[in-house]
């Protein structure tokens, strides 16, 4: 019997629906809407919170990190991580690897290739074994080890084309040969190092691994089965301690940090991802706040109906089945919309994230349908079809039927109705109030953002990195020669006003140096500051501020005595209300060459995250300190995008064998930056939702007027027929309207503020009590949601009093 009334329930439902076929595609679409939205963007927070990490027992892998006033998780020391290696009692392992790129040369060429280098017990630190070959052996990280290198799975399908026959092979990467000795699974990725495709043992033969005071590379560990994270990080803490008493000029300040592999791997995505999964949240909730005044309406319109079924004998619970039948198709529906269209939506946002971007998380190249999905879609289901079912029962009460009989033939609106169809409402204006103030802040955060003072003109310039082969460029003449030949060789291009060269680009960071000022105390402090190699183009290229003294020249060559510049940050720090011009700077705890002249004090210039604080930054002669590896910039009279191209021509046309990569303009670096484009995806996204949400409110409001002006036709008429003007009846309705409004707005608004405290982390110059952002919204909504009231105010205001006399 119970099947039997299941399967009524359920066809009475379709045959409902079925004759209110605008009501039940209105339904189903907005449902579908909002759960699209959240199952997408769950389809990023599975991958990137949730599925587990593609190792071995991932929840006893660490990240080991030394600390710095500047760096809370700073790279390690070489010297440190053996003595780190040897001194822990909390390990089971403890490897190191660091990301960077190759040359890889081809027969058609040089070409950057991205790689990374790790000690020879990564993998197994990871618990991962290659599905072709072999891992690296222990010894083969050691300085005369033979070369070799492991491919990641991509790089084996799509340069040695998936064949087998590829171990073996030589692979000539920075000009050395490499023996390929093993193939990554496909599945594995490590987002530390992004997407490498080959990786090589770190063989500590540089000048860098020789200092202990040169930190180039980063710790990963297994915990040992006894051990949890706050006893490692406390033996680490202390092992730290011992080094900084035993090596006090390299080790002064610094400690140690040790935390979970999975923070390390999300990175700063966290925040992002838990603010999108709200805000879709959110507009699944207001879809569904919507439909179900939409069920009310139709249950009001059903109440002689539910009356009479009531008088006959039906149980209270027979009537709610009905509902939740009704309910449970039209969620079924739309869930199955959803999860069709979400894998779509999925797509699409993945491709919002540029190139350079999805190369840092591998983790969301693969955002395919799963059970978790599944179970979360059900869940949501599950909550969507209780709300729907609720709503409409909740009229239901052991009186309804006799009031409901004596209200048919009434001409109010009801008042039960009224109560909850206004809450309804409430509910859906602080809804889109919260989103809506969300979306404001995240775009003027964006706005400020991009509009920060860069000490710069980023307009017209551009920018490409190449890497010059170590075995024909391995001593610092060789280096300058090839600097001034390649900006002589660019500024020849037609449209180029000038250009220049630095090691870093700025928006990125960088490598620091520790200094101190000649003729300052100095007790073996470590003044940590960024450290920059530029040519004597470099400043004005980008057309950077002077503030006092002068550029570098081309008479700032290694036969004169070193001279260096320094921005504002550094100046104000270490030389307070003095003019730098003239000290001298060096290298600290000590160095072998003769100290640096300070001869310019330029503007800061962003050289690390457009949200972080600019740091003191020092700039070296390029010519009296090369670099090997380095970024030409230039500026062009005309747009810049177009010089791309041009500049790797013309740096193959100086040499083939120079591997040049990343050529983009300044514009696109600073769009593109880690800080601008995790507040861009936010401020779309969440906008997106709350412009449904907004569009959904404004309706619902609409909805709820309308229908209350649509029962009290009869009412109104008889006011207009005793009297009543037109602006009595507008003002009945629209003050009906301006209470929900208002309480909608108020609420909203203090909602929006406590909402807005759990995103302060990618707010950026502007507050989350942001007075300026919540009243232009609240303004905006409360005229849309005005305008909406008006059309029935205005529709009752013009009713005959004749006709409404006759309604019943």
């Amino acid at each position: 019997m119970l099947l039997e009334g299941l399967t009524q329930d359920f066809r009475f439902a379709i045959r409902q629906l079925r004759k209110n076929p605008i009501f039940a595609v209105t339904a189903v679409f907005t449902l579908a809407l909002g759960l699209c939205a959240t199952i997408a963007i769950y389809a990023f927070v599975d991958a990137a919170l949730i599925r587990p990490l593609p190792y071995s027992n991932p929840s006893r892998l660490v990240g080991v990190f030394e600390t710095v006033a500047m760096f809370p998780r700073s790279n390690l020391s070489y010297a440190d991580y053996l003595d780190w290696k040897r001194l822990n009692r909390v390990f089971s392992s403890l490897a190191a690897y660091r990301g960077g790129g190759f040359t890889l040369t081809m027969p058609a060429g040089a070409q950057r290739a991205p790689g990374a280098r790790v000690s020879a017990d990564f993998f197994r630190t990871l618990g991962v074994d290659p599905v072709l070959g072999r891992d690296f052996v222990s010894g083969e990280d050691q300085p005369n080890a033979p070369r070799t290198v492991i491919l990641s799975y991509a790089a084996w399908q799509t340069r040695y084309g998936g064949k087998p026959d590829v171990l073996g092979r030589t692979v000539i990467l920075n000009g050395g040969p490499a023996t390929i000795v093993g193939v990554l699974p496909s599945a594995f990725h490590f987002a530390p190092v992004g997407s490498p495709e080959f990786w090589t043992t770190l063989q500590p033969a540089g000048p860098c691994e020789a200092r202990r005071s040169c930190h180039n590379m980063y710790g990963l560990a297994r915990l040992r089965d006894d051990v949890s994270v706050e006893t490692a990080a406390a033996n680490m803490i202390s092992i730290a301690r011992d080094l900084e008493r035993q090596y006090p000029d390299s080790n002064r300040g610094q400690g140690a940090a040790v935390v979970p592999l999975a923070d390390v791997v999300v990175g700063n995505v966290r925040p992002v991802l838990t603010i999108l999964l709200g805000g879709a949240a959110l507009l699944l909730l207001v879809g569904s706040v919507n439909v179900a005044s939409l069920l009310l309406v139709r249950s009001e319109a059903r109440r002689r109906e539910i009356a009479v079924r009531r008088a006959l004998g039906a149980s209270a619970s027979r009537i709610a089945r009905q509902f939740v039948a009704e309910a449970l198709v039209l969620v079924l529906a739309a869930t199955a919309l959803g999860i069709v269209t979400s894998v779509w939506a999925a797509a699409v946002l993945s491709r919002l994230i540029p190139a350079d971007t999805m190369a840092r998380l591998p983790y969301l190249a693969d955002l395919t349908l799963n059970v978790r999905m599944l179970f979360f879609s059900g869940a949501l289901a599950a909550l969507t079809v209780a709300l729907l079912a609720i709503t409409p029962a909740l009229r239901l009460r052991p009186s309804s039927g006799r009031d409901d009989l004596s209200e048919g033939t009434r001409g109010s609106a009801g008042r039960e109705w009224r109560r909850l169809g206004s809450k309804l409402v409430i509910a859906e204006l602080v809804i889109a109030m919260v989103l809506l103030v969300g979306a404001g802040l995240l775009g003027r955060s964006l706005y400020e953002l991009l509009h920060v003072d860069i000490g710069m003109h980023a307009e017209h310039v551009s920018m490409i990195g190449l890497d010059p082969p170590d075995s024909r460029y391995s001593t610092n003449p060789r280096i300058v020669a090839l600097a001034r030949d390649i900006v002589k060789r660019v500024e020849a291009l037609p449209g180029v006003v000038s250009a220049g060269i630095s090691s870093t680009p700025p928006v990125i960071g960088g490598n620091t140096m520790w200094i101190r000022v000649i003729g300052q105390p100095y007790h073996g402090e470590h003044n940590e500051v960024l450290y920059r190699e530029v040519s004597p183009a470099y400043f004005t290229t980008l057309e950077a501020r002077l503030l006092r003294g002068r550029y570098f020249t081309e008479q700032d060559d290694a036969s004169k005595p070193p001279v260096v510049i320094v921005n504002r940050a550094l100046a104000r720090r270490y030389f307070g209300a003095e003019d730098p011009v003239g000290s001298h700077i060096d290298y600290a705890p000590t160095s072998s060459q003769p100290p640096m002249e300070v001869v310019g004090v330029v503007d800061d210039i962003k050289e690390g995250a457009l949200d972080a604080p600019t740091q003191p930054t020092m700039y070296v002669a390029f010519d009296q300190d090369p670099t090997n590896g380095f970024a030409v910039f230039v500026r062009a009279a005309g747009p810049d995008r177009s010089l791309v191209p041009a500049l790797a021509s013309a740096i193959h046309e100086i040499d083939p064998e120079i591997a040049t990569f990343g050529g983009r303009t300044m514009n696109e670096i600073i769009n593109d930056s880690q800080a601008a484009y995790q507040r861009r995806v936010s401020a779309i996204v969440v906008g997106a939702f709350a412009s449904v949400a907004w569009l959904l409110g404004v309706l619902g409001i609409y909805g709820v007027i309308a229908y209350s002006v649509s029962r009290r036709t009869r009412e109104i008429g008889v006011r207009m027929a005793l009297g009543a003007q037109r602006g009595a009846v507008y003002a009945l309705v629209l003050g009906e309207a301006g209470r929900l409004i208002g309480a909608g707005i108020v609420i909203g608004a203090l909602v929006s503020v406590a909402g807005a405290a759990f995103m302060r982390g990618l707010l950026f110059g502007v507050r989350a009590w942001d007075p300026f952002t919540i009243g232009g919204i609240a303004g905006a909504l409360t005229a849309s949601a005005l305008l909406a009231s008006y059309l029935p105010a205005r529709r009752a205001a013009s009713v005959s009093p004749i006709e409404a006399l006759r309604v019943e």
